[in-house]
């Protein structure tokens, strides 16, 4: 089945130097363009000399390095082929319109141009996957146990429904291995051990229920939120005293008394 286009549309992807769309760089950007009067589609993939630097959790994702790059335009130099090749596409991604579509907003401006999205549709396959694909208890209970939910919303109700879902995603995935976003293979994963799932679900990065606070590549907690997004928390004690005095998790008012007082870093 081919797209049934009344103008072009562009699909694309963007590697980065991290994931603040505002402050970090292109590295790599991808596009495929769907013309609206047939043919094969045209691919576009360049490298991207970002003149800042990669960080370590993106480069374990994309494995682009400095060296990859040193000798590769800078993002002024490709923009006017980028927007030629844009021309007025709709535009297509996946999360593209949290991550993507803002990131190349942020990269043209930076320069001194308008990339505008009026007059494009911006076809976001996430967001049909979230909303075709509820993650609600109800959806969950239908596809891992064929059941309907009744009385939803009633905490006893709900309660049996949440044992019920995690027995049907044991039985489902039992034999099944996970492979995550790199390629890494993890055998079998699933079982009927709490152990063993509390293990695999488990963010090792995030040092708070909340995420306000994780721990960067070497080990070292990080603010994960606001200016001081990435910086190493130990070395921003007014920041930490800021945290204690405001409407903040009292487990994340602990971690920041720790941190000031030395009993972890």
């Amino acid at each position: 089945m081919n797209f049934n286009l009344d103008k072009d549309l562009v699909f694309f992807d963007i590697e980065a130097t991290g994931t603040d769309v505002v402050k970090d760089r292109i590295v790599q950007i991808a596009l495929i363009k769907y013309l609206k009067d047939g043919g094969e589609p045209i691919e576009k993939n360049l490298l991207i000399n970002p003149q800042y630097p990669i960080k370590p959790d993106a480069l374990k994702v994309h494995g682009i390095t400095v060296d990859m790059v040193r000798n590769q335009p800078t993002f002024a130099e490709c923009a006017d082929e980028l927007l030629e090749f844009l021309g007025e596409a709709d535009l297509a991604g996946y999360n593209s319109n949290r991550f993507d579509v803002p990131m190349l907003i942020e990269e043209f401006a930076r320069i001194g141009k308008t990339f505008s999205i009026q007059n494009r549709r911006l076809i976001d396959a996430l967001q049909i996957f979230y909303k075709m694909e509820p993650r609600t208890l109800k959806a969950a209970l239908k596809f891992y146990c064929n059941k309907e939910l009744e009385n939803a919303h009633d905490a006893l109700s709900d309660t049996k429904a949440t044992a019920d879902v995690l027995l049907g995603q044991i039985q489902r995935y039992e034999d099944t291995d996970y492979i995550d976003r790199d390629g890494q293979r993890t055998e079998k994963p699933i079982k009927n051990d709490m152990q063993a799932l509390y293990e695999f679900i488990s963010d090792n990065k995030n040092v708070d229920f909340t995420g306000r606070f994780s721990r960067n590549s070497e080990g070292v907690i990080v603010f994960n939120f606001g200016s001081n997004k990435g910086q190493e928390a130990y070395k921003n004690p007014q920041t930490l005293k800021w945290i204690i005095s405001k409407d903040f998790p009292a487990q994340v008012k602990n971690i920041a008394k720790a941190i000031l007082n030395g009993k972890i870093k």
